[in-house]
């Protein structure tokens, strides 16, 4: 193991026995959902990194719910699917987004250490604000290309695979030097980061037919490794921005692969 990675969280981020705790963890710091009861649980979050997937087919649920709302409201398909971002983006807290404009940002700089520090700014810089751009008009370009029911699951889907796809670029990359909020989390173990991706696959199956479901986890597997590989060229491994970006992106791809396969 590198040695700028943390040791593997206790229980290896696998279910154990104290499954509801996991669940609210995760569901604490991932979204802005109320959780019914206190967290008393002082392992890092990766502790509980199989119930990734499980709040993101949340959040993606409500963005769907959203979407069919506007839709049986009349709205455009275009307006639909900003309304559904929308809604998936206040139940998550944008967390995801802002990882992914500090990461544009920081690769602007002119060497690791530089772009670490960039990335810590919470400024947003002209990239980090067309880096967003572009994510909320792919995700939504590619909702509106699909009719009300097909955009629900899709929703669902996709969210769902783009969190269960973060275990195990928190397992397979390092922690860049000096990283706090990304480190504090943990490093899952292999248990941990084959639960996420198999529920996480498990629900794009289940919503959607097998080959469509199948695609949009691979190409949600594929951005999260190319963000890693890029992290790690750029400033030596992960950050909490990282893995915001990472799933990001894993959205983008998923939805762009559901559409393709669509329209083939």
């Amino acid at each position: 193991m590198n040695d700028t990675s943390p040791p593997d969280v206790p229980g290896s981020g696998a279910p154990t026995g104290r499954w509801i705790d996991e669940l609210g963890l995760v569901t604490v710091f991932l979204s802005r959902l109320p959780w019914p009861r206190p967290i008393r649980d002082p392992r890092p979050l990766m502790a509980a990194a199989w119930a990734f997937p499980l709040i993101g087919a949340v959040i993606g649920l409500i963005g769907g719910v959203a979407f069919a709302v506007a839709d049986t409201a009349g709205l455009p398909s275009g307006v639909c699917a900003l309304i559904a971002l929308a809604a998936a983006a206040l139940a998550s807290g944008a967390l995801h987004e802002d990882g992914l404009a500090d990461l544009v940002d920081g690769f602007g700089g002119r060497d690791p250490e530089a772009k670490r520090r960039i990335m810590r700014d919470s400024r947003i810089g002209s990239y980090g604000v067309l880096a967003l751009i572009l994510a909320v008009g792919l995700k939504a370009s590619a909702l509106a290309a699909m009719d009300a029911d097909t955009a629900v699951l899709a929703m669902i889907a996709t969210h769902a695979v783009a969190r269960g796809v973060l275990p195990g670029l928190a397992r397979a990359v390092p922690f860049a030097p000096g990283d706090g909020l990304g480190r504090s989390a943990g490093r899952p173990g292999l248990p941990g980061a084959l639960w996420a991706l198999g529920i996480a696959t498990a629900v794009a199956l289940f919503v959607l037919p097998a080959g469509i479901g199948l695609a949009a986890a691979i190409a949600a597997i594929v951005a999260a490794v190319l963000i890693g590989a890029l992290a790690r060229r750029q400033i030596g491994g992960l950050t909490g921005d990282v893995l915001g970006a990472a799933e990001q992106v894993a959205e983008v791809a998923a939805l762009a692969a559901l559409s393709a396969y669509l329209a083939a």
